[in-house]
């Protein structure tokens, strides 16, 4: 397995070292079903705005309950191992919650990154409750037009 990708149970101790050792953990999560440059753009801008860059990803079962059509396409396994192979990309662990907020609870991040599909008003008032415990600051980036992982998927089912 990818030295890169960590099991929920080991992300607390994780992230505490690095805290320890100084750096700026910034955080995001999504599904990341089928990857596209929208989703690598928005990767790296992520990353820029620390030292390292923790990528949780729904696991399968909370992607099938947020996601439809058949979702997700690649198993969590899978997908975490694609995220895992950016170089913007330094942690990433599979969280089985529907929500994020035991993920965010363990990661503790000094900033969390949300793509331009969401505002600060329209994130999870749960999972906001515990990044405002953790001190973290939300960042917002811009939503790449024209990359969705719905509309890449319309596109492929229309060419067979």
């Amino acid at each position: 397995m990818n030295s890169k990708i960590v099991d929920l149970e080991q992300l607390q101790a994780l992230t505490a070292q690095l805290r320890a050792t100084g750096k700026k953990l910034v955080v995001t999560n999504g599904c990341f079903d089928l990857l596209h440059a929208g989703h690598v753009r928005y990767l790296q801008a992520a990353r820029a705005l620390g030292d390292v860059l923790l990528v949780g990803i729904n696991g399968d079962d909370s992607t099938r309950k947020l996601k439809s059509g058949g979702r997700p396409v690649n198993n969590e396994n899978d997908r975490a191992e694609v995220l895992a192979a950016l170089a913007c990309v330094d942690v990433v662990t599979i969280f089985p919650e529907l929500r994020a907020m035991r993920f965010l609870e363990l990661a503790q991040p000094a900033i969390y990154a949300k793509g331009g599909d969401y505002t600060v008003d329209t994130l999870n008032e749960d999972e906001k409750r515990v990044l405002d415990r953790a001190g973290a600051e939300v960042r917002i980036i811009p939503f790449e037009k024209g990359y969705s992982t719905s509309a890449l998927l319309k596109k492929v089912c229309a060419t067979k």
